[in-house]
């Protein structure tokens, strides 16, 4: 490692930060100094990242807007990468058949892409307002809302893999599931392309404002959290099952489970990693022995924990 972070400002073009927070990147608010943290400006730097710390036997992990992330108290080893510089956004084409085509960079925020297609009356994607995250993390974990998916608008999505090899993976390549795309493992995602229908502007604009203002209405507004904690298990809603089963402000140190809505937990201030943890553990407990369902977390955990 020593030896990487010397050379690693000639390897790619872009921004390095040492011993860098995690703490500042995900919307948690938690996480310990990152060794290296990369943001690349095109894909040759990032191929040169990802072919060194092969090289050395360096962890790497790619993280967009924080969301969905869970990072260690303690020092992390590796290098974080984030494709924060990916915001091409394009429209490629239109079809015969009304509908719109485009190329949106991994790094581009949901949010820019769901206000874009509501300007533009591209409709498909209004049940996906109020998500946060980028582009990446959203097919990555085939980010969803209100039986709306974002597979339902996928075209293609380019990857490139731990070699710095580069693929396009049409739709019918993928195999997207709940809450995942289910990629070749060690892939990282560079773009996608949506197809969205070509609507009345306004229409557009009535129903993604209709399902923002639902989101809001149900969601913990303006709070440090990861989004929901734990998937949807068939035929449930993890919410429900955790207020069911007595856990609504239930604590461990600083994190909280939201009065509001009980798949989020909130940073009440100090709350660490380990307190994640430790309350993420307690509501499972809770719902297995409430209704016999065993819960399964959808946030991405890296770094180890304090003891």
């Amino acid at each position: 490692m020593k030896n990487l972070k010397s050379e690693i400002r000639e390897l790619i073009k872009g921004e390095i930060r040492f011993d860098e927070p995690m703490s500042a990147h995900t919307s948690l608010k938690t996480g310990g100094p990152v060794e290296i943290m990369a943001f690349p400006e095109d894909p040759v730097s990032l191929k040169n990242i990802l072919t060194a710390a092969e090289k050395e036997n360096i962890p790497v992990f790619i993280f967009g807007g924080g969301t969905n992330l869970l990072a260690g108290d303690g020092k992390i080893e590796g290098i974080a990468v984030s494709l924060r510089a990916f915001r091409s956004i394009e429209l490629t084409r239109e079809t015969e058949e009304n509908n719109a085509v485009l190329y949106v960079g991994a790094g581009v925020p949901l949010a820019l892409l769901v206000n874009l297609a509501r300007k533009n009356g591209y409709s498909g994607i209004e049940a996906l307002a109020g998500i946060p995250g980028h582009i990446g993390g959203a097919v990555y974990m085939n980010a969803g809302s209100f039986g709306a998916e974002i597979r339902d608008v996928v075209v293609s999505v380019a990857i490139m893999n731990m070699h710095g090899e580069i693929s396009v993976l049409e739709k019918d390549k993928l195999c997207f599931s709940y809450r995942s795309a289910n990629l070749p493992e060690g892939s990282v995602i560079l773009s996608a392309n949506f197809i969205l229908k070509k609507d009345d502007p306004a229409e557009v604009e009535k129903r993604t404002r209709e399902f923002l203002e639902k989101k809001k209405a149900a969601q913990p507004p303006g709070k440090f959290s990861a989004g929901c904690v734990f998937k949807n298990p068939a035929g449930h809603a993890a919410g429900r099952l955790i207020d069911a089963a007595g856990c609504k402000g239930m604590r461990a140190g600083d994190m909280e489970v939201s009065a509001m809505h009980a798949n989020y937990f909130i940073n009440k201030g100090k709350a660490t990693c380990r307190d994640f943890i430790e309350l993420m553990e307690t509501v499972k407990a809770k719902v297995r022995e409430y209704s016999g369902i065993e819960l399964e977390s959808e946030v991405k955990i890296i770094g180890g924990i304090i003891d």
